[in-house]
Protein backbone atom coordinates (compact mmCIF):
# COMPACT_ATOMS: atom_id res chain seq x y z
CA UNK A 1 0.00 0.00 0.00
CA UNK A 2 2.75 2.37 0.60
CA UNK A 3 4.19 1.55 -2.62
CA UNK A 4 1.34 2.65 -4.35
CA UNK A 5 0.84 5.72 -2.15
CA UNK A 6 4.19 6.40 -3.33
CA UNK A 7 3.87 5.87 -6.76
CA UNK A 8 0.53 8.17 -6.91
CA UNK A 9 2.19 10.83 -5.09
CA UNK A 10 4.87 11.39 -7.76
CA UNK A 11 2.62 10.87 -10.74
CA UNK A 12 0.50 13.54 -9.38
CA UNK A 13 3.41 15.88 -8.71
CA UNK A 14 4.42 15.04 -12.63
CA UNK A 15 1.30 16.08 -13.23
CA UNK A 16 1.71 19.42 -11.47
CA UNK A 17 5.28 19.96 -13.22
CA UNK A 18 3.83 19.16 -16.53
CA UNK A 19 0.84 21.30 -16.89
CA UNK A 20 2.96 24.50 -15.38
CA UNK A 21 5.28 24.01 -18.81
CA UNK A 22 2.72 23.32 -20.56
CA UNK A 23 0.98 26.24 -19.68
CA UNK A 24 3.86 28.53 -19.55
CA UNK A 25 4.91 27.40 -22.51
CA UNK A 26 7.87 25.59 -24.45
CA UNK A 27 11.23 27.65 -24.17
CA UNK A 28 10.05 29.75 -21.18
CA UNK A 29 11.35 27.03 -18.59
CA UNK A 30 14.11 25.08 -17.07
CA UNK A 31 13.04 23.40 -14.97
CA UNK A 32 9.90 23.33 -12.10
CA UNK A 33 10.49 22.13 -8.62
CA UNK A 34 8.60 21.03 -5.72
CA UNK A 35 8.85 21.30 -2.18
CA UNK A 36 6.88 20.56 1.00
CA UNK A 37 6.27 22.57 3.96
CA UNK A 38 4.42 22.72 6.61
CA UNK A 39 2.70 25.95 5.66
CA UNK A 40 2.04 24.61 1.72
CA UNK A 41 3.61 23.63 -1.31
CA UNK A 42 6.51 25.79 -2.27
CA UNK A 43 7.18 25.37 -6.32
CA UNK A 44 10.43 27.16 -7.63
CA UNK A 45 10.39 27.77 -11.11
CA UNK A 46 14.01 28.22 -13.07
CA UNK A 47 13.46 30.60 -15.98
CA UNK A 48 15.23 32.93 -18.12
CA UNK A 49 12.48 35.68 -18.99
CA UNK A 50 10.99 36.45 -15.23
CA UNK A 51 9.13 38.83 -16.67
CA UNK A 52 6.84 36.64 -19.15
CA UNK A 53 5.92 34.46 -16.45
CA UNK A 54 5.11 36.82 -13.79
CA UNK A 55 3.53 39.07 -15.94
CA UNK A 56 2.14 42.35 -15.15
CA UNK A 57 2.01 43.40 -11.20
CA UNK A 58 2.19 38.91 -10.87
CA UNK A 59 -1.09 38.46 -12.66
CA UNK A 60 -0.14 35.08 -14.27
CA UNK A 61 1.35 34.00 -11.08
CA UNK A 62 -1.97 34.78 -9.09
CA UNK A 63 -3.97 32.66 -12.26
CA UNK A 64 -1.12 29.77 -12.11
CA UNK A 65 -2.00 29.78 -8.32
CA UNK A 66 -5.55 29.61 -8.80
CA UNK A 67 -5.68 26.48 -11.49
CA UNK A 68 -2.69 24.59 -9.14
CA UNK A 69 -5.58 24.89 -6.08
CA UNK A 70 -8.31 24.17 -8.56
CA UNK A 71 -7.05 21.11 -10.80
CA UNK A 72 -4.87 19.52 -8.61
CA UNK A 73 -6.04 20.38 -5.19
CA UNK A 74 -3.15 22.04 -3.47
CA UNK A 75 -3.40 23.73 0.07
CA UNK A 76 -1.40 26.38 -0.26
CA UNK A 77 0.99 26.64 -3.23
CA UNK A 78 3.67 29.30 -3.30
CA UNK A 79 5.36 29.86 -6.78
CA UNK A 80 8.72 31.32 -6.76
CA UNK A 81 11.07 32.52 -9.52
CA UNK A 82 14.72 31.26 -9.89
CA UNK A 83 16.52 33.57 -12.73
CA UNK A 84 18.63 31.88 -15.12
CA UNK A 85 21.40 34.32 -15.75
CA UNK A 86 23.00 32.89 -18.95
CA UNK A 87 20.45 30.41 -20.88
CA UNK A 88 23.12 28.88 -23.23
CA UNK A 89 24.78 27.03 -20.08
CA UNK A 90 21.25 25.42 -19.20
CA UNK A 91 20.91 22.31 -21.37
CA UNK A 92 17.14 22.67 -21.39
CA UNK A 93 17.01 25.77 -22.55
CA UNK A 94 19.01 25.42 -25.77
CA UNK A 95 17.54 22.14 -26.46
CA UNK A 96 14.14 24.26 -26.33
CA UNK A 97 15.52 27.10 -28.34
CA UNK A 98 16.55 24.43 -31.21
CA UNK A 99 13.01 22.95 -31.28
CA UNK A 100 11.40 26.03 -31.43
CA UNK A 101 13.41 27.23 -34.35
CA UNK A 102 13.71 24.19 -35.90
CA UNK A 103 9.64 24.35 -36.06
CA UNK A 104 9.55 28.37 -37.16
CA UNK A 105 12.58 27.50 -40.17
CA UNK A 106 12.01 24.20 -41.04
CA UNK A 107 13.67 20.61 -40.66
CA UNK A 108 16.24 21.53 -43.34
CA UNK A 109 18.24 24.51 -41.55
CA UNK A 110 19.28 22.32 -38.99
CA UNK A 111 22.72 22.23 -39.31
CA UNK A 112 22.51 25.82 -39.59
CA UNK A 113 20.48 25.73 -35.99
CA UNK A 114 22.95 23.31 -34.60
CA UNK A 115 26.21 25.49 -35.79
CA UNK A 116 24.76 28.75 -34.61
CA UNK A 117 23.78 27.06 -31.12
CA UNK A 118 27.56 25.48 -30.82
CA UNK A 119 29.06 28.35 -30.67
CA UNK A 120 27.08 30.38 -28.88
CA UNK A 121 27.23 28.07 -26.00
CA UNK A 122 31.26 27.96 -26.45
CA UNK A 123 30.91 31.74 -26.27
CA UNK A 124 29.42 31.55 -22.92
CA UNK A 125 32.14 29.96 -21.35
CA UNK A 126 31.05 26.71 -21.43
CA UNK A 127 33.75 23.87 -21.29
CA UNK A 128 32.01 21.38 -24.33
CA UNK A 129 28.92 21.21 -25.69
CA UNK A 130 27.58 18.58 -28.10
CA UNK A 131 24.04 18.47 -30.07
CA UNK A 132 22.64 15.11 -31.01
CA UNK A 133 19.81 15.63 -33.52
CA UNK A 134 17.63 12.53 -34.54
CA UNK A 135 14.73 12.01 -36.92
CA UNK A 136 13.97 12.84 -40.99
CA UNK A 137 16.20 15.60 -41.00
CA UNK A 138 17.48 15.97 -45.15
CA UNK A 139 15.80 13.01 -45.70
CA UNK A 140 13.25 10.75 -45.67
CA UNK A 141 15.07 7.83 -43.93
CA UNK A 142 15.70 9.00 -40.37
CA UNK A 143 19.51 9.77 -39.27
CA UNK A 144 21.61 11.04 -36.34
CA UNK A 145 23.68 14.07 -36.84
CA UNK A 146 25.94 15.21 -33.68
CA UNK A 147 27.95 18.16 -33.60
CA UNK A 148 30.34 18.89 -30.77
CA UNK A 149 33.02 21.51 -29.53
CA UNK A 150 35.30 21.41 -26.56
CA UNK A 151 36.33 18.71 -24.10
CA UNK A 152 32.95 16.62 -22.90
CA UNK A 153 33.03 13.46 -20.22
CA UNK A 154 31.07 10.80 -21.09
CA UNK A 155 31.15 8.32 -18.78
CA UNK A 156 32.06 7.70 -15.16
CA UNK A 157 31.94 9.99 -11.84
CA UNK A 158 33.04 13.26 -13.73
CA UNK A 159 30.30 12.75 -16.20
CA UNK A 160 27.48 13.65 -13.48
CA UNK A 161 28.76 17.29 -13.82
CA UNK A 162 27.25 17.69 -17.30
CA UNK A 163 24.17 18.78 -18.08
CA UNK A 164 22.09 17.29 -20.17
CA UNK A 165 18.50 17.67 -21.85
CA UNK A 166 15.74 16.50 -24.17
CA UNK A 167 13.74 18.09 -26.21
CA UNK A 168 11.06 17.47 -29.50
CA UNK A 169 10.47 19.49 -32.38
CA UNK A 170 7.25 19.04 -34.58
CA UNK A 171 7.79 19.72 -38.31
CA UNK A 172 5.91 18.56 -41.82
CA UNK A 173 8.89 15.68 -42.03
CA UNK A 174 7.69 14.40 -38.26
CA UNK A 175 9.38 14.40 -34.97
CA UNK A 176 12.54 15.45 -34.84
CA UNK A 177 14.45 14.19 -31.18
CA UNK A 178 17.29 16.89 -29.60
CA UNK A 179 19.22 15.96 -27.08
CA UNK A 180 21.75 18.50 -25.42
CA UNK A 181 24.54 17.81 -23.48
CA UNK A 182 26.69 21.09 -21.67
CA UNK A 183 30.27 20.76 -19.39
CA UNK A 184 29.79 24.52 -17.33
CA UNK A 185 32.76 26.91 -16.56
CA UNK A 186 32.72 25.27 -13.10
CA UNK A 187 32.93 22.05 -13.47
CA UNK A 188 35.44 20.36 -11.44
CA UNK A 189 37.33 17.82 -13.73
CA UNK A 190 39.84 16.15 -11.85
CA UNK A 191 41.51 14.24 -14.90
CA UNK A 192 41.41 17.10 -17.71
CA UNK A 193 45.13 18.08 -18.63
CA UNK A 194 45.59 22.08 -17.94
CA UNK A 195 47.48 23.43 -20.48
CA UNK A 196 48.93 26.12 -18.67
CA UNK A 197 50.38 23.83 -15.67
CA UNK A 198 52.31 21.85 -18.26
CA UNK A 199 53.35 24.79 -20.15
CA UNK A 200 54.95 26.14 -16.60
CA UNK A 201 56.04 22.59 -15.98
CA UNK A 202 58.11 22.46 -19.32
CA UNK A 203 59.50 25.88 -19.04
CA UNK A 204 60.64 25.55 -15.55
CA UNK A 205 62.52 22.06 -16.76
CA UNK A 206 64.20 23.99 -19.33
CA UNK A 207 64.69 26.83 -16.90
CA UNK A 208 66.47 24.57 -14.63
CA UNK A 209 68.10 22.43 -17.49
CA UNK A 210 70.15 25.85 -18.84
CA UNK A 211 70.87 26.80 -15.45
CA UNK A 212 72.46 23.84 -14.75
CA UNK A 213 74.81 23.93 -18.14
CA UNK A 214 75.45 27.52 -17.55
CA UNK A 215 77.22 26.39 -14.13
CA UNK A 216 78.75 23.51 -15.83
CA UNK A 217 80.05 25.84 -18.27
CA UNK A 218 81.33 28.59 -15.55
CA UNK A 219 83.16 25.27 -14.17
CA UNK A 220 84.81 24.52 -17.08
CA UNK A 221 85.82 27.62 -18.12
CA UNK A 222 87.48 28.12 -14.50
CA UNK A 223 89.26 24.87 -15.11
CA UNK A 224 90.38 26.14 -17.62
CA UNK A 225 91.72 29.14 -16.52
CA UNK A 226 93.37 27.48 -13.48
CA UNK A 227 95.25 25.10 -15.74
CA UNK A 228 96.46 28.17 -17.95
CA UNK A 229 97.56 30.11 -14.90
CA UNK A 230 99.57 27.04 -13.50
CA UNK A 231 101.06 26.66 -16.80
CA UNK A 232 102.40 30.30 -16.87
CA UNK A 233 103.77 30.18 -13.17
CA UNK A 234 105.68 27.31 -13.97
CA UNK A 235 106.80 28.90 -16.87
CA UNK A 236 107.96 32.04 -15.17
CA UNK A 237 109.37 29.79 -12.45
CA UNK A 238 111.91 27.94 -15.39
CA UNK A 239 112.81 31.44 -16.70
CA UNK A 240 113.87 32.70 -13.18
CA UNK A 241 116.46 29.53 -12.94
Amino acid sequence: MEEKKFVTFKKEELAVKDFIKTSLGKGKISAVNIEYTPVGEKIVIATAKPGLIIGRKGEKIEELTRFLKKKFKLDNPHIEIKEIINPYLDAQLVADDIALLMERQGSLKFKVIAYKMLANIMKAGALGAEIVMSGRLPSERAKSWRFAQGYLKKTGFPANVVNRAQAQAVNLQGVSGIQISILPPDAIIHDKIDDKVVKGKIYGYIAAREGVEREAEAVRVEAVAEKERKKAAKKLKGEKK
